[in-house]
């Protein structure tokens, strides 16, 4: 058994020219003394089962995911020093300027990586082998391609400064990981501890982080992860949460409460961090559904009220555009149905109703962007 106020997060080893740290063990019951973590866990559940109520009561739900899982891996991205933005995330390849393409290819991968992880669930549990999958298709072809892809790290990394000398963090010694990794992994699935979910993806999260068992990608990983567990433990029905916009928010307070665990064994403060973050972060999640909701319903009124003959076709072309938000004139005539003719004047029709704007300034090869459905989640 752990009690939290007596946590002892771990030691110190000597390896050349410098110390590091060997992570205690997690797999094992938790208990605490200290009565405003339990009500922390009471008002992120609360706020979860609202989100995940009232995702169940949208329709197409699947159609909102897509922007919410681009949204996680603009920002998640972004903690890592990408700077591409979420309306650049949504484009393809050859609409992004070449200087910036590393990056979109990063966010994409990111994108791909995450939804490749949630389909990867419905087969085969968190686990060593799935983060490993996961991570494979996050680093290819981009950053870190020629570090281990999909595999644990065989030599030591660190985390800020240049080298080992002047590094802020040192993880343990490699040899550790696949131990540390194992121990990490039976605790998430010990249907024998009675440590509530939040609890036992905060820890793990903490622990996946200073592991940091691959070469390179970890921080977008352990982030991945969280969303996977709530999950995969049904505690969300669908991949709506996401803590990187939290974390990202005071990205110093995020890493001070990750050191202060492995400085000053506080693991408590690091809890109640998170669970702070969970239940704003699943508040945000429900506004922004009811805001796309609203959104959708307001514009369904008014094309059927102002589009006449065409208000059919504009409807079906909405209901894509909320998968979707980019339109070129082809793809909606192919997504109605109709002409090339009809669907020019159907987009100009759009735009006239301020739902789409065009954004390449050009006469030919025009792209359309459905702005106020993106500003939702850009805000």
């Amino acid at each position: 058994m752990i009690e939290l106020e007596k946590y002892k997060a771990g030691h110190f080893e000597k390896g050349y020219n410098y110390q590091y740290f060997v992570p205690s063990p997690i797999n094992d019951q938790w208990v605490w003394k200290d009565a405003v973590i339990n009500q922390l866990i009471e008002k992120a559940a609360v706020k979860l089962g609202e989100l995940n109520s009232f995702a169940r009561l949208v329709p197409n739900i699947d159609l909102f995911i897509q922007l919410h899982v681009a949204k996680e891996a603009v920002v998640s991205s972004r903690i890592e020093g990408t700077r591409t933005n979420i309306n650049e995330a949504l484009l393809p390849q050859e609409e992004i300027k070449p200087e910036r393409r590393n990056d979109w290819k990063e966010v994409n991968n990111y994108i791909t990586a995450l939804n490749s992880a949630i389909d990867e669930l419905q087969t085969l549990p968190i686990s060593s082998r799935l983060l490993k999958k996961t991570h494979a298709l996050l680093l290819d072809s981009v950053r870190g391609a020629n570090k281990l892809p999909g595999e644990f790290r065989n030599s030591q990394n660190w985390i800020g400064g240049n080298t080992l000398n002047d590094a802020v963090f040192i993880p343990p010694h490699h040899k550790y990981v696949p131990e540390l990794m194992g121990d990490l992994e039976q605790f998430i699935h010990n249907k024998d501890i009675p440590v509530p979910v939040i609890i036992r993806i905060a820890i793990a999260h903490y622990q996946f982080e200073t592991i940091h068992p691959f070469l390179d990608g970890n921080g977008r990983i352990g982030r991945l992860l969280i969303t996977l567990f709530l999950v995969s433990e049904k505690i969300l029905d669908k991949p709506l949460l996401y803590l990187s916009i939290f974390f990202e928010k005071n990205k110093s307070l995020y890493y001070d409460n990750l050191t202060f665990v492995r400085t000053k064994n506080d693991m408590k403060q690091w809890l109640k961090y998170f669970l702070a973050g969970i239940e704003q972060t699943a508040a945000v999640a429900v506004q922004t559904l009811s805001d796309v909701l609203k959104l959708k319903s307001d514009l369904e009124t008014m094309i059927m009220k102002k589009f006449g003959r065409r208000s059919h076709t504009a409807i079906a072309l909405l209901q894509a555009l909320f998968h979707n938000p980019f339109v070129t004139v082809e793809q909606a005539a192919k997504i109605c149905k109709i002409s090339y003719k009809a669907a020019n004047d159907l987009v100009a029709l759009m735009g006239e109703h301020k739902i789409l704007t065009e954004m390449t300034g050009q006469s030919r090869n025009r792209i359309f962007v459905f702005q106020t459905y993106l500003s939702i989640f850009e805000g």
